[in-house]
């Protein structure tokens, strides 16, 4: 039997925020060009005027996209800047194969007055269904109590047997904690860390302090840590799923830096 590839990517793309959102566009286009993953969980990403930052890189890269909204951090509810007025900020998923069908769901958050939510999505793999969840965690220190939750929360929805076949089940995103935290203590039981797999460096970093940038206000829990995760889980008992190698990508093109997080990305192959 034939083995079984991915590539996976997951990527906090910066809203429209910061200096020159619109100069960093061509670098995350150029960046996602140049790896050519098969499926990407974003966040922080925008939407208005009648399309989604997803749409477009999904229509400038041949792959197809699904959004959902609201996610964190909350777009500025009086915003100033032009460029930010009714303007939506979600999640997202690309995919370079169809995508068979996907759900919204609602994540636990006592603290929010608003519902932040997770996307669950079936992309048309070539052997099969492959299940993704993607999701972006609360950032709120304070609110850790939320923060588990919601660990347990997408944890459980990638282990969810409704989602076991052909392909591993991945969960993805920028998931606002180390892995080491008590909020990812469900996923680090019953998922697999793609980055520790792969041999990635221990002391990898997702939201550096050496960003000019950088959201220092966010604390050692998030700044210099590893924030953004890739995980997943066999979808079948007797399928074995290797790692074949792990990067960080997402540097400066052209003198820009296309976000203020760098992505991580897993490739996976699998049979059985």
């Amino acid at each position: 039997m034939a083995d079984s590839t991915v590539r996976a990517m997951t990527w906090n793309l910066w809203w429209r925020f910061g200096p020159r959102w619109r100069d960093r566009q061509p670098g995350i286009r150029a960046t996602l060009e140049r790896l050519r993953p098969d499926v990407v969980a974003l966040q922080e990403v925008w939407a208005g005027e009648g399309t989604t930052q997803a749409d477009e890189l999904a229509a400038a890269l041949g792959m197809h996209a699904v959004f959902a909204s609201p996610s964190y951090p909350p777009a500025p509810v009086d915003a100033v800047d032009p460029d930010h007025v009714g303007v939506d900020l979600g999640i997202a998923v690309l995919s370079r194969w169809p995508i068979a069908g996907h759900e919204v769901v609602a994540m636990p958050a006592r603290h929010r007055g608003w519902d932040p939510v997770a996307l669950t999505v079936r992309v048309g793999h070539p052997v099969g269904p492959l299940p993704v969840v993607a999701a972006c965690l609360d950032y709120g220190v304070p609110y850790t109590d939320d923060r588990i939750a919601q660990g347990t929360f997408v944890a459980d929805l990638a282990t969810d047997p409704s989602r076991d076949g052909p392909c591993p089940v991945l969960l993805m995103g920028d998931l606002n904690a180390a892995v080491d935290s008590p909020v990812l203590r469900r996923a680090g039981d019953v998922l697999v860390d793609a980055w520790t797999a792969g041999g990635g460096a221990p002391d990898a970093v997702t939201l550096p302090s050496t960003h000019p940038s950088a959201p220092l206000e966010a604390g050692p829990q998030m700044v210099d840590r590893r924030i953004d995760h890739i995980f997943f889980r066999p979808g079948r008992e007797d399928q074995h799923v290797l790692v074949e190698g792990v990067r960080m990508a997402g540097e400066p093109v052209g003198g820009i830096h296309p976000s203020d997080h760098l992505a991580v990305v897993a490739d996976l192959r699998w049979r059985g």
